[in-house]
């Protein structure tokens, strides 16, 4: 057994993968609530579900948020029910893959608490501004906003990459992020309204934050931090000249152009030079 929790450990944080990280504290707190709470259930007290969705799900109403102002960020660790779960956390795998190969590890966390957090805002402002939802003490809960920000972020980067799909086959990026987003708007108007409002939010903040780094803009507030590094330069004497020999790091401008250019025609039209360069690029920042 301590094996076992020993592997996780390591799994989660020195895998180097922020994947991996996400969907334990994901799951970890789906254990902690749900474990104890079918025990209750079995005993007819179902406390530990009340006060999670009591003080830890995300509340449409602004005075009980005022009281609850934790509830942005810890709603988008929460889950109702096994598959709500499985769903979500499958696609950030398979979508958290591609988007860490190509961007790197550093940059998937911001980016969950990011798409979760406008998905929120989404949500509340939605249920007290649309006369149809006046009143309603609705609540909501899930990663789907974030899950969500990352799979059309992943799609606005790489729109041509190609994945194959069970009963359907292959499909492009563009495609699934379009259907993604179109079910969402439809399914407003069903009975899960603020949970496709809030996944609507999240598209919408996984779309900008690729479109902002295309030029040049780091919403991650870390600067530079992946693709600025300028190459280091090394002076060598050879027959009393200078030779100027530079690092295996590409410059800024080259991965900007290569980010252009797999937005405007997917990442199959780069040539090997440049695939190489966004190799050596996500690989240093990892």
């Amino acid at each position: 057994m301590n094996s076992l929790w020993q592997d996780i450990r390591i799994k989660l944080t020195q895998s180097g993968s922020r994947i991996n990280l996400l969907i334990g504290i994901n799951v970890l707190v789906f254990l902690l609530i749900n474990i104890p709470n079918v025990f209750l259930h079995m005993m007819g007290n179902d406390m530990v579900g009340y006060y999670a969705n009591e003080y830890l799900a995300l509340p449409a109403s602004l005075s009980k948020l005022a009281t609850r102002f934790w509830t942005p960020v810890s709603y988008m660790f929460m889950h109702d029910g096994i598959f709500h779960i499985l769903f979500n956390m499958l696609w950030l795998y398979w979508m958290g893959q591609i988007f860490e190969e190509y961007l790197g590890n550093k940059r998937i966390v911001n980016l969950y608490l990011m798409g979760g957090l406008v998905g929120a805002v989404f949500f509340v402002l939605s249920f007290n501004v649309f006369p149809i939802f006046a009143g309603t003490n609705a609540v909501v809960v899930g990663a789907s906003a974030s899950v969500t920000a990352i799979v059309i972020a992943t799609a606005t980067l790489l729109p041509n990459y190609t994945i194959y799909m069970m009963f359907i086959g292959p499909v492009k990026l563009k495609w699934l992020a379009l259907f993604f987003v179109v079910v969402d708007f439809l399914s407003i108007a069903g009975p899960n309204a603020g949970g496709e409002i809030a996944h609507l939010g999240g598209a919408l903040m996984g779309f900008i934050y690729v479109k902002q780094l295309n030029r040049g803009n780091d919403l991650n507030r870390s600067v530079n931090q992946i693709f600025s590094q300028r190459p280091k330069v090394k002076v060598a004497s050879v027959n009393k000249s200078y030779q100027q020999q530079s690092s295996s790091i590409p410059r800024q401008e080259e991965i900007d152009r290569i980010l252009d250019k797999i937005s405007a025609t997917g990442y199959d039209s780069l040539n090997k030079q440049e695939k190489d360069a966004l190799s050596r690029a996500s690989k240093h920042e990892g």
